[in-house]
């Protein structure tokens, strides 16, 4: 009679131990990414001029003077600031920023040391994923015929102290 009642204690308990640990909780080995809002998917990695495309749909040297002005290292915060640096890393511009909430025009206001501000600049934004941030420049504003896309790119690039 003893032995029936150890038998049938470690048959219980290892039932019951089966139950618990097959009950715990499920984890996803591929969950899906966050769906992030235009402004968050700005700010969520630095980014890197890569390439420059004309409205022929062809690649344009970085230093061409159509685009020169456009390349270096982006970083956009969430707090609506953003710093901007050529790719020798010397300053080039800081202010703020924002995305319209349909994701299709960013906008910089670029202020100086004093916080007063030197101009304000709004793109069409053509591409904002996490891989890819492009938007359009026109050269004369009167011809949206003649275009160039600003292609970044994610980077690991470290900000660069001021």
């Amino acid at each position: 009679m003893k032995n029936l009642k150890k038998v049938t204690t470690l048959l219980l308990l290892a039932v019951c131990s089966t139950i618990l640990f097959s009950c715990s909780k499920d984890k996803d080995d591929n969950p899906e990414p966050k769906q992030l809002t235009p402004a968050e998917t700005l700010a969520v990695t630095p980014w890197e001029t890569t390439n420059a495309k004309n409205n022929k749909g062809e690649n344009v040297a970085l230093k061409d003077a159509n685009v020169a002005n456009f390349v270096g290292f982006a970083y956009f915060r969430a707090d609506g600031t953003f710093t901007m640096y050529n790719l020798d890393d010397s300053p080039k511009m800081h202010g703020d920023w924002t995305v319209s909430a349909d994701g299709k025009t960013r906008t910089i206001v670029a202020k100086n040391d004093a916080g007063a501000v030197l101009f304000t600049r709004v793109v069409d934004i053509t591409v904002l994923t996490r891989q890819e941030f492009t938007y359009r420049i026109y050269p004369d504003n009167n011809n949206k015929t003649v275009y160039f896309d600003i292609i970044h790119t994610p980077t690991t690039h470290a900000e660069p102290k001021k």
